[in-house]
């Protein structure tokens, strides 16, 4: 006879879909403001060549720092895959970082972020919120 593993508690939950959600977020809000630091790359590469658009990418700081937190939200994506049903923590983590990137969005890049997308995100926290009771 097999024992069943113990679920996870609340707080754990909480936890590792809070460090998806939160690596993400940061990795796309410091990836996307050295892609506007660096302007577009289609004049950039009409001027310097697919080499030149290359490199103005790769030698932005920004950019790798970005790429670092993105890689640390997969990571962390696979933790918490390895912990909790993909039921509760793919659709938790996924609609959490639309509504933490929109939050980022209006208050770090200075975007213009309208009622219809703060509408979708409080549909998606209810949502999660009916997920997860």
């Amino acid at each position: 006879m097999t024992i069943p593993a113990p679920q996870p508690g609340f707080w754990f939950a909480t936890a590792v879909i809070a460090a998806v959600v939160l690596s993400s977020t940061i990795g796309e809000v410091l990836t996307a403001a050295a892609m506007k630091s660096i302007g577009d790359l289609d004049e950039i590469r009409a001027h310097s060549g697919l080499k030149g658009a290359i490199r103005a990418v790769i030698t932005c700081p920004l950019f790798f720092i970005g790429v670092i937190f993105l890689a640390l939200a997969f990571f962390s994506l696979l933790f918490t895959l390895n912990h909790l049903n993909l039921s509760l923590a793919g659709p938790a983590t996924a609609s959490l970082t639309l509504v933490t990137n929109a939050v980022a969005a209006k208050f770090f890049l200075k975007e213009n972020v309208d009622r219809r997308r703060w509408t979708a995100a409080v549909l998606v926290c209810i949502g999660v919120y009916f997920l997860a009771h």
